[in-house]
């Protein structure tokens, strides 16, 4: 059995569900998704309803950064986050930073499958509960 999985652009209609998504992730970043709309800000439909969220943004020429994915926790393991990804990925060339939380490993073993190294670690960086980020770098030509 395929997934009728449709990656695209969010939009105001999906911020409802993004938000829900986001509370139901604890291990996700805490942005307000109001916001979303004036990043890049994608949503993964599956079945004609939205599965997960991508948001990042350009900071430079030729780097991005990744904001915060998440997936509902009903279709997590399906490849939903690892489309999400690859798409903001393939888009343009250059170097793509994030943070992720120390303790998140699972997520952290996700971006190393993809290509992501650790460059380093900020202390402190997030605050409920507090704790330390580690910084990963994609690099592509």
């Amino acid at each position: 059995m395929s997934l009728q999985l449709l990656i695209r652009r969010g939009a105001a209609r999906d911020l409802a569900r993004v938000a829900a998504i986001q509370a139901d992730s604890p291990e996700a970043a805490g942005w307000n998704p109001d916001e979303y709309p004036g990043f890049d800000f994608r949503v993964a439909e599956l079945e004609g309803r939205v599965a997960g969220f991508l948001v990042g943004r350009t900071v430079a020429p030729g780097e991005r950064e990744l904001l915060n994915l998440a997936v509902a926790a009903a279709d997590r393991r399906r490849g939903i986050g690892h489309a999400l990804l690859l798409g903001f990925l393939n888009e343009a060339p250059g170097s793509v930073f994030l943070e992720v939380r120390e303790s998140n490993r699972t997520a952290i073993e996700f971006y190393k499958s993809i290509g992501f190294q650790r460059v380093s670690l900020r202390r402190n960086y997030y605050q409920y509960p507090p704790e330390a980020a580690i910084v990963m770098k994609f690099h592509s030509c």
